[in-house]
C-alpha cells in the first residue's frame, strides 16, 4: 500500500486522537470517529481535543465525525482505539459498512469481560474476511503528541498489514517494528497494566530502587509465564511490547494504571482512585479477569494474587508483601530452569 492511503481512526480518546493527528500531520487524510457529535464538531471548529489533549493543535487533514458510515467509507486502514468494554459493540456496528479488503488494526490494550477475548480475537470473530493486526508498545499518548522519539510493534500474520501500518505511521519520531506474534504482543500490552498498578502503589509507599527492579523483573517473569500458557512466544516479551511497555508503564506517572496504584498506596479506596483519574484504567478490570483465568488454569502468579487482595479485598499492603516474600523461592528464568526445579 502506497502513500495516499485513506485512514479512519475509531475512538476520540488520547491515543486515538494522537494516531489520527500523526497521520494527518504527514499529509494524509484521516477521519476520527467519536460517539459525541458535539465534541466532533468542536474538534473541527477549534482544531483541538480539549478533553484529552488540551492545548495541542490538531492537523488540518484530520476530520472528526460522529457518523460511523461516513468515517469508514473510503478508508483503506482502520485503527480501533475503543476501550475494551465497548470494543465489540463498536466493531459489530462498523462491520455493516466495511469491505473485505479494508485493514483493521486494534490499538486497545485490554481483555473483554466474560469471554476473556483479546481485541484481535474480537476482530477475528466479527470481521472474518478482513485482514487484521494489533499495535502495542511503550506509547504514552502525551509524549507521542509532543513528538518525543517513540517506537511500537505492529503484529499481524498478514505481511500486507504489517507493511501498510509501517508505511502509514512511520515518521521522524515514531518507529514501527513488526511481529507475527499477535497474541504475545497483545498480552504484553494488556498484562503490564496490572503491574503498573503494583508499581504505582509501591512508589506511594516509598519503595527503593532494588524493590522497583525486583518488582519489574518478577512481573516480566509472571507475564511471560501466563502468556506462554495461552500460546504466545516467550521471546516476544524481550521486545517493545513486553519489557519495553512494562518499563514505561511501571516508571511513569503519565500511566493511568500507575496513578491508580499510587492513589491506592496513599490510602484511597479503589472507587476514589478511579474517580480521581477521570479516565479508564484498563488494569483494574484486567487484574480481575487474569486472576480468574490464572486460577482456572493453575498458573503461578503471586503478584497478581497479592495485588488482587489489596485492590478488591482491602488487604493491607504490608501483609501481602510479607506473604509474597515468604513464597517458596524458585528459579530466576523458568525458560532456562523450570520453576519447580529451582
Amino acid at each position: 500500500m502506497t502513500n495516499g492511503a485513506k485512514v479512519a481512526v475509531l475512538g476520540g480518546g488520547s491515543f486515538g486522537t494522537v494516531i489520527a493527528n500523526l497521520i494527518g500531520s504527514k499529509g494524509e487524510a484521516v477521519n476520527l470517529w467519536m460517539r459525541n457529535a458535539e465534541r466532533a464538531e468542536e474538534i473541527n471548529r477549534t482544531r483541538e481535543n480539549s478533553r484529552y489533549l488540551p492545548g495541542q493543535r490538531l492537523a488540518d487533514l484530520l476530520y472528526a465525525t460522529a457518523d460511523l458510515e461516513q468515517a469508514l467509507a473510503d478508508a483503506d486502514i482502520i485503527f480501533v482505539s475503543i476501550p475494551s468494554q465497548s470494543f465489540r459493540d463498536v466493531i459489530s456496528q462498523a462491520k455493516h459498512y466495511l469491505r473485505p479488503e479494508q485493514i483493521v488494526v486494534s490499538t486497545t490494550k485490554g481483555i473483554e469481560a466474560n469471554t476473556f477475548s483479546l481485541m484481535s480475537q474480537i476482530l477475528a470473530d466479527e470481521l472474518p474476511d478482513n485482514p487484521i493486526g494489533v499495535i502495542s508498545g511503550p506509547n504514552l499518548a502525551k509524549e507521542l503528541v509532543q513528538k518525543q522519539l517513540t517506537a511500537t510493534v505492529i503484529a499481524s500474520e498478514d505481511e500486507q498489514v504489517r507493511t501498510a501500518v509501517q508505511e502509514i505511521l512511520h515518521c521522524a519520531y515514531f518507529r514501527i517494528y513488526a511481529s507475527t506474534d499477535m497474541y504475545g504482543v497483545e498480552l504484553g500490552g494488556t498484562l503490564k497494566n496490572i503491574y503498573a498498578i503494583a508499581s504505582g502503589l509501591s512508589a506511594a509507599l516509598g519503595m527503593g530502587e532494588n524493590t522497583k527492579s525486583m518488582l519489574m523483573t518478577r512481573s516480566l517473569a509472571e507475564m511471560s509465564r501466563f502468556a506462554v500458557q495461552l500460546g504466545a512466544n516467550p521471546m516476544t516479551f524481550l521486545g517493545l511490547a513486553g519489557v519495553g511497555d512494562l518499563i514505561v508503564t511501571c516508571s511513569s506517572p503519565l500511566s493511568r494504571n500507575y496513578r491508580v496504584g499510587y492513589a491506592l498506596g496513599e490510602g484511597k479506596s479503589l472507587e476514589e482512585a478511579v474517580t480521581s483519574l477521570g479516565e479508564v484504567a484498563e488494569g483494574v478490570n484486567t487484574l480481575r479477569y487474569v486472576k480468574e483465568k490464572a486460577d482456572e488454569l493453575e498458573i503461578y502468579m503471586p503478584l497478581v494474587c497479592g495485588l488482587y487482595e489489596v485492590v478488591f479485598n482491602g488487604a493491607p499492603v504490608s501483609q501481602v508483601a510479607k506473604m509474597m516474600m515468604l513464597n517458596t523461592q524458585s528459579s530466576d528464568v523458568e525458560f532456562i530452569l523450570p520453576r519447580d526445579a529451582g
